[in-house]
């Protein structure tokens, strides 16, 4: 009773067969498949934004870099 026999695996995928068809299982299945890819693409273009953002002048923030700037104190009138 602890493990499950292939026969028992086939009955499951018979009545998910029987219960969303095909047709649905294959837009689903494609589905997945455009979504990981995407992740992927997603994946591969935040490495490349880092370069462009020398392209563009930007400075990225370094660990431990400090920034010099003027604070004034903003009273509250009451």
């Amino acid at each position: 009773m602890g493990s499950f026999s292939i026969w028992h695996w086939l009955i499951v995928l018979a009545i998910i067969v029987l219960v969303f068809g095909t047709k649905k299982l294959r837009n689903l299945g494609g589905d997945l498949g455009s979504a990981v890819k995407g992740f992927k693409d997603g994946m591969k273009s935040e490495g490349d934004k880092t370069p462009d953002a020398a392209a563009k002048g930007e400075i990225p923030p370094k660990t431990g870099q400090t920034y010099e700037a003027e604070v004034k104190k903003e009273t509250s009138k009451t």
